[in-house]
C-alpha cells in the first residue's frame, strides 16, 4: 500500500485538496500499477513561522 506525505506551508482549501489527493492517486496508480484504493495520502499544513529557508523564517503571503 503506497503512504505518500505531502507537506504544504499554510492552509489549502478543501477544494485543492480534493483535486490534489486525485492527481497524485491518478499518476501513482498509473506509474506504479498500484490499485487507486490502496493509496493513502497525508496532506500536512505548516504554519509559515514553523518553515525557514536559508536560516530565515518563512512570512504568511499578504
Amino acid at each position: 500500500m503506497p503512504y505518500v506525505s505531502i507537506r504544504v506551508a499554510g492552509e489549502l482549501s478543501k477544494e485543492q485538496k480534493s483535486n490534489i489527493s486525485a492527481g497524485v492517486t491518478e499518476v501513482i496508480a498509473r506509474e506504479a500499477g498500484k490499485p487507486p484504493e490502496t493509496i493513502v495520502i497525508f496532506i500536512d499544513e505548516v504554519k509559515h513561522e514553523n518553515i525557514a529557508k536559508g536560516g530565515v523564517l518563512l512570512e504568511a503571503p499578504k
